[in-house]
């Protein structure tokens, strides 16, 4: 079974392809490092120990982009190693895929990360290991048996459409579809309380929990608006009637939304106050 190490700068991202990792049954392992200094700190751990150590990582499934050192510094490090772990390389960007085969990647994977194609990953990272593993349902690929294999050529993307990024479309005018783990399902709006920006996604809360979309907070409010969302923030989008309290303190300007309480912007604060005044009377 696979010990895996997933890499991004993005916390929501991260916690997304985490998430996708741990519920393959072949990964027995899967940690994350949210910068490339804590990839390489936790990398060189497992270096040290050995292939057989407790702290040893078999692939390293690396975003491209980061603060600091990009995940292609990160391989060329790696590849000065004796016995390095693989690479497999998951991004936002088309461009890099030939620098990736370059590097001796295991795989390329295009984000918003599909649980297939995932799968697919781990099973070629499974085939150059020589590891034993039975694909989850649904997965691409053949299941892979004993005894060393060997891996499957690296997936060069073609060109994509615009727009095939975004997240799936609304089923019905009040509900938004989200993805988890190959599941979606549908949220109804009504539900929402308020929408947090969160890079090109927006993470929907809800009274049972959040939702993370690849939807841009400004496409939201655009969208949302006849249904009484408010913009209060920058990184912020209210359901007005989901608001308790207005809070004023030393200038500063907050509402309250069940138990969270959520700054409001000098620019949005004198908007926000006539819109609550304008709903309380009716």
């Amino acid at each position: 079974m696979l010990r895996a190490l997933a890499v991004d700068d993005e916390k929501p991202l991260l916690e997304e392809l985490l998430f996708l990792l741990r519920s393959d049954p072949r990964v027995e392992r899967a940690e994350g490092a949210s910068d490339a200094t804590g990839a390489l700190r936790r990398i060189t751990r497992a270096l040290e120990g050995g292939p057989d150590g407790a702290d040893a990582i078999d692939v390293v499934f690396l975003d491209i982009h980061m603060a600091g050192l990009t995940g292609l510094d990160i391989a060329r490090l790696l590849a000065g190693f004796a016995r390095p772990p693989l690479i497999v390389f998951v991004t936002a960007h088309e461009g890099f895929a030939v620098r990736a085969f370059d590097l001796k990647a295991v795989d390329y994977v295009l984000k918003p990360v599909r649980p297939e194609r995932l799968a697919e990953a781990v099973r070629r990272a499974c085939a150059q290991l020589g590891l034993a593993g039975q694909a989850p349902p649904g997965a691409a690929g053949p299941a892979v048996a004993g005894g060393p294999v060997p891996a499957a050529p690296l997936a060069v993307p073609g060109p994509r459409r615009p727009g095939t990024e975004t997240a799936a479309p609304d089923r019905a005018p009040d509900q938004i579809a989200v993805e988890l783990g190959g599941v979606t399902r549908f949220v109804a709006i009504a539900d929402i309380a308020y929408v947090e920006a969160q890079g090109d996604y927006a993470r929907l809360h809800t009274d049972e929990g959040s939702h993370l979309v690849r939807i841009p907070l400004s496409t939201l409010e655009e969208r949302w608006a006849a249904r009484g969302f408010v913009r209060i923030h920058r990184r912020h989008l209210v359901a007005l009637a989901r608001i308790d309290e207005l809070r004023l303190d030393a200038g500063t300007t907050s509402v309250r939304v069940g138990a969270a309480e959520l700054q409001v912007s000098r620019r949005h604060a004198r908007e926000l106050r006539e819109l609550l005044m304008r709903h309380a009377t009716g």
